[in-house]
């Protein structure tokens, strides 16, 4: 059940990202996050520039990612005490999925998908702004990416002999 939670703590962590990430200069903020086509327009529309779209590539992705390898990881290790790998891979598996399957179906299916909130002025010509290839590798990135990530962090922590 702890997992689950922070799972759910995960989750809310990517939401709290997407609202500061948008909150100054609306989904351009995260223009990171479509496809190249929108950044390409945002930039050519001077909503951006490449260089805060790098920028802004970095911070996400630190924001993002760093705490998924590091402060999970130690959760499930120091907090719940994980056992060796096949435990510590389940409740690694069990949390990431939670938050890329919040990730799915809330923000990317009904925020940006069902809502005007993530709407660009300018590029309304590429709605959905989530699809074909992109959308099937979130999909894929989410199912098998997220437990491949929590088997090799298992793996490592269990040769690391932390677990």
């Amino acid at each position: 059940m702890i997992v689950v939670f922070e799972g759910l703590i995960l989750s809310f962590w990517l939401l709290l990202i997407c609202v500061v990430g948008i909150a100054n200069d609306g989904p351009v903020g995260l223009v990171i996050f479509y496809e190249q086509e929108v950044q390409d327009r945002a930039v050519e529309l001077g909503l951006t520039t490449k260089e805060k779209i790098k920028k802004t590539s970095v911070i996400s992705g630190l924001a993002l990612y760093l705490p998924m390898v590091t402060v999970i990881p130690a959760i499930v290790c120091l907090y719940n005490g994980v056992s060796g790998f096949f435990d510590c891979f389940i409740q690694l598996a069990v949390i990431y999925l939670i938050a890329g399957l919040f990730d799915r179906i809330f923000i990317d299916w009904w925020w940006v998908g069902k809502t005007r909130a993530w709407i660009i002025p300018g590029t309304e010509e590429f709605m959905p702004y989530i699809y074909g290839k992109t959308l099937v590798t979130k999909w894929v990135g989410t199912l098998i990416g997220f437990p491949v990530l929590a088997a090799l962090i298992a793996g490592i922590l269990t040769l690391l002999k932390w677990i």
